[in-house]
């Protein structure tokens, strides 16, 4: 993406809505209620998408994709999580657009040839290895580690939270290369690499989870695994800035998410309420119903100015960390409730799963808690907004 680039027009993002309507429609509630039941990855859908071209919104056009900005790459994830899938549907495509984006900011000319094609038409699907038991989110405190040998790395170690690993052929994997405590900076000795999921070197162990179970999580154990040289992204000891290039759009893409989901459920749950007649009357008539859905409505449309905000400061090449962060907070706890309030408006109807948003309302926790937690996201604002004392 280029910061000189043109931000898009309504009429632009219009066209993106339409678009991924058109993709999703096949997949309706019970497809969505299928894989949640199976925890089968949706690989009709993700298919679908890629044949569409958005599996590419972001990749360079160089290499197949789109080249267009997080802007647009936001309200393509808001209408398909808005379109039944919930989390599940967003997250079967979401990892693709910024993930990889360290191969794009440092890989070589023959590393995106070879990688970013196979990205964008669905061939390669590709797991993070990031997150350790361990460290967290202080990403500093890694343990898995690149030991230097002839050719390549051989690298030992385990990760956590690892998403899609049951059917992803290939692992971005950030590791020490050289140990924490032999660095100078703690941010210093952390390397990325891009290869082939070795399933004979990486045990993959499903965590069996309250939501999004179309979609797997994992904890991998790394056993002498070899990387060639031509799989290392950028420099040795550099990886942990490359993947700082990624954070800000993670959290704008989540929080897109968020906005899908809680507009999805609070739509479900106002259809509800004009339809149900209890006492011979609509729910819908009583305010007990309509100003909590109501409430959730105002909530919902604020949240969505802050991501879209820093989606467009963000592809004017301005800072945006604290509105990116800010952004997938609110989303997050306006979709949480936004869920919740579908749920409560259905009743004892609302805990069936026939009626979808109880599924949605589990899948709305996930977007509070990950990428990064709440407590973060408030330090952070303390601490790089209003100039208050680091605290961790």
């Amino acid at each position: 993406m280029s910061a000189q680039r043109p931000l898009p027009t309504e009429e632009d993002l219009e066209a993106i809505r339409e678009g991924v309507r058109a993709v999703c429609k096949p997949f309706d509630d019970e497809y969505w209620l299928d894989r949640d039941n199976d925890g089968k990855f949706p690989r009709e859908f993700h298919t679908a998408m890629a044949e569409a071209g958005w599996l590419g919104i972001t990749m360079p056009e160089e290499f197949g994709g789109s080249g267009l900005g997080v802007t647009e790459a936001m309200t393509m994830i808001r209408e398909v999580a808005s379109c039944g899938g919930g989390f599940a549907a967003s997250s079967t495509i979401h990892i693709n657009l910024f993930g990889p984006h360290p191969i794009v900011v440092k890989g070589t000319d023959e590393q995106k040839a070879r990688w970013v094609p196979r990205l964008v038409s669905g061939e390669d699907q590709v797991c993070f290895g990031f997150t350790e038991p361990d460290a967290g989110l202080n990403t500093t405190r890694i343990k898995t580690f690149a030991e230097k040998v002839p050719g390549g790395y051989r690298v030992n170690g385990q990760k956590v939270w690892t998403s899609t690993a049951q059917v992803a052929n290939k692992i971005m994997l950030l590791t020490r290369t050289t140990k924490f405590e032999d660095v100078k900076k703690p941010t210093d000795g952390i390397t990325i690499f891009y290869t082939d999921l070795d399933r004979s070197k990486i045990d993959v162990h499903l965590i069996p989870k309250m939501g999004r179970k179309a979609v797997d999580s994992n904890a991998i154990f790394i056993e002498d695994l070899f990387i060639p040289d031509e799989d290392r992204i950028g420099e040795e000891g550099k990886g942990f800035g490359y993947i700082l290039h990624s954070l800000n759009p993670e959290r704008i893409l989540i929080a897109a998410a968020a906005m899908g989901i809680g507009s999805d459920a609070l739509r479900r749950g106002v259809n509800y309420a004009k339809e149900r007649v209890v006492f011979d009357r609509p729910i819908g008539m009583n305010q007990g119903i309509q100003h909590p859905l109501a409430e959730r409505w105002m909530y919902l449309q604020s949240a969505w100015l802050m991501v879209e905000k820093a989606a467009r400061l963000y592809d004017s090449g301005l800072p945006c960390g604290a509105e990116a962060n800010s952004a997938k907070f609110l989303a997050a706890r306006a979709c949480h409730d936004a869920a919740w309030q579908a749920v409560a408006t259905h009743g004892g109807f609302g805990y069936a799963k026939e009626y979808h948003v109880e599924r949605l309302y589990r899948e709305s926790a996930l977007t509070r808690l990950a990428p990064i937690t709440e407590q973060l996201i408030m330090s952070f604002i303390a601490e790089k907004v209003l100039d208050l004392p680091k605290s961790y």
